[in-house]
């Protein structure tokens, strides 16, 4: 897939509309539109790479670091009793966008995920207050150390 028609460069290039949780020179995160529970964020790097086969292993660490800063963030903005942390490679796992990507998934005692395909869209206007929500917390909670 090139970068051209890569949904999340798109993102990147913000020429598709997203509901942004963090975002740096490197990484961004944001709300997946099809979230498995409120607040399922997706991390990716802003360049595009396909799988974790591609990445370079100081872009990967990279990567993982936001994934836990965002993962803080979310579990106390959804006051979630944990969180799942998804990474998929390639169609037989389950990739439908081939830039590198992680889930960052709220999930709460008890309760068990729905397919993807039962899982619906959220409105642009829930998922920004949602983000908003998120985005709080880098506030409110010191960034992780170095």
């Amino acid at each position: 897939m090139s970068q051209e028609s890569c949904e999340f460069c798109k993102i990147v290039r913000k020429q598709a509309p997203v509901s942004i949780v963090y975002e740096d020179n490197m990484f961004l995160a944001f709300l997946d539109f099809k979230p498995f529970t409120e607040g399922h964020t997706l991390v990716i790097p802003k360049k595009h790479y396909e799988a974790i086969y591609d990445i370079t292993d100081r872009e990967l660490a990279g990567l993982f670091m936001i994934v836990k800063k965002v993962a803080i963030m979310v579990k106390h903005a959804m006051s979630a009793d944990r969180i799942s942390v998804v990474q998929n490679n390639g169609r037989a796992a389950d990739q439908h966008i081939f830039h590198i990507h992680v889930h960052v998934i709220p999930r709460y005692v008890g309760q068990k995920l729905p397919k993807p395909e039962e899982v619906p869209m959220t409105s642009r206007e829930r998922l920004d207050a949602i983000a908003k929500l998120i985005k709080k917390q880098l506030v409110i909670r010191p960034p992780l150390p170095k």
